[in-house]
């Protein structure tokens, strides 16, 4: 079983998409992607790109995909030293990084900058990876 760490865009892209996630795979994901995805998904309705239902089904679609989601003091100390190393200004996607580091086979993004400064620490896979 293969396990990787989702972003918070590769969560709404598979929520978007309805897609199904292979068997073989196990998602994780910082607990904080709980919040950014029902933020995100918050604005896109306040902005007129979705609407309320679809947000709610969106969720329904992540919800299903039984994504595990961790937070304990070892992701969150890990995370913070990855920010410092990575000169970002907060701890947001290096919580992301430091979880694919501790438990994860490799972390799925589409953002090709976080890919990228990410591919020093740990593994990158393609969305497509995922997918059965």
């Amino acid at each position: 079983m293969t396990r990787y760490v989702i972003g918070p865009d590769v969560a709404l892209m598979l929520a978007e998409k309805r897609a199904r996630v292979s068997d073989q795979h196990r998602l994780l994901a910082p607990t904080l992607l709980r919040s950014q995805v029902l933020a995100q998904l918050f604005s896109d309705v306040r902005a007129g790109r979705s609407d309320r239902k679809e947000a709610n089904e969106r969720l329904d679609h992540l919800r299903r995909l039984d994504i595990r989601l961790l937070g304990d003091r070892v992701l969150q100390r890990t995370a913070w030293d990855f920010a410092e190393q990575l000169g970002w200004h907060d701890t947001f996607i290096a919580e992301y990084v430091a979880l694919a580091r501790l438990q994860a086979d490799a972390l799925v993004v589409r953002d090709p900058a976080i890919a990228h400064a990410a591919s020093r620490h740990v593994a990158i896979a393609r969305y497509e990876d995922l997918l059965a």
